[in-house]
């Protein structure tokens, strides 16, 4: 048997909030971090358009392992319309493909705005990552190609109308659900207020529990660079997007038997607080189990027992 090949790195872990500046990638961030850190693996808990600013989620080591629940979690954005001109993009950077002298006042997108809060069925612009055929549509939309996108099922805890500060911008702060485009919502809206417009500025302000409270700009990683434990200080527990999941605390014996990938058995007063939770939560099995404040098997409660489906080794 060949030698294990050994990981370049050192094993670092947690989430990070970063602060993105515009015209940067996510996936360039994810390199220059994982850079900074010397970190063995790190990823983001979902893309931020390189127009964009704002909270990017970072997961180094085991927190990849959580990276779903970033990207699933409600996400908060503010964003300007111009009015006036569609792009092919629905952003600043994009082809004009359509222009009006229609300008919606304050009254009129107040008026339409209730119907995009709920669930809704909302078309992904083209210029996107979905997937059509095996291909990417931003792909497929830069080589001119005809395709169409489903709709599908989106959900938009809140919408509201922030400020006109002149007639052609109108500024918006939107709560989302998972998979929600506000570029679309600009088309959309456009669409219903009979104009053209297009996203000229956004800003997303938070991810789940990942806000502007706890976020840092690159800048200022960059300028810790040569301190490497107070860059550390700055990683959130893994556990940061697990927020609404419920917790189970267990002892060391149950943790080793869960690191080794072992279902355990939960004592009574451990399913009903885990049952109490989930109940708050709208969890219907998962749980996190901890021991000594250390985030140790994320799982589900099925008779009494904890089956570990993600074991973190920390």
């Amino acid at each position: 048997m060949g030698r294990q090949r050994k990981r370049k790195g050192d094993p670092v872990h947690g989430w990070l909030a970063v602060d993105k500046p515009v015209d940067v990638s996510s996936t360039r961030v994810v390199g220059i971090l994982k850079r900074l850190f010397n970190a063995q693996k790190a990823g983001h808990g979902g893309t931020l358009d390189p127009l964009a600013d704002g909270i990017l989620p970072i997961a180094f080591g085991e927190a990849t392992k959580t990276a779903q629940w970033a990207m699933d979690c409600d996400k908060e954005y503010v964003f300007t319309i111009e009015w006036g001109r569609s792009t092919a993009s629905q952003d600043k950077e994009g082809e004009v493909i359509a222009s009006s002298d229609v300008r919606p006042t304050r009254e009129q997108i107040e008026t339409v705005l209730p119907d995009f809060v709920g669930d809704i069925q909302q078309v992904p612009p083209k210029y996107s990552a979905i997937k059509v055929a095996g291909e990417r549509a931003y792909d497929l939309a830069r080589d001119g190609e005809e395709f169409e996108i489903p709709s599908r099922e989106v959900t938009v805890y809140e919408a509201e109308l922030m400020d006109t500060a002149d007639a052609d911008h109108a500024t918006f702060r939107v709560v989302s659900g998972k998979g929600f485009y506000i570029r679309a919502l600009a088309r959309d809206l456009a669409t219903a207020l009979a104009a053209e417009g297009h996203v000229s500025q956004l800003r997303r302000t938070r991810v789940g529990a990942l806000d502007q409270d706890n976020a840092i700009t690159l800048a200022a990683l960059e300028a810790l660079a040569e301190d490497r434990e107070a860059l550390k200080s700055r990683l959130l527990p893994l556990e940061t997007v697990l927020d609404d999941v419920p917790h189970i605390a267990i002892d060391a014996g149950d943790a080793a038997a869960l690191k080794q990938g072992r279902e355990i058995v939960l004592l009574p007063h451990l399913v009903e607080q885990w049952r109490s939770e989930a109940e708050q939560f709208g969890s219907e099995r998962l749980a996190l189990c901890r021991n000594d404040g250390n985030a140790v098997a994320l799982g589900e409660v099925r008779a009494g027992r904890f089956q570990p489906k993600k074991v973190f080794q920390l």
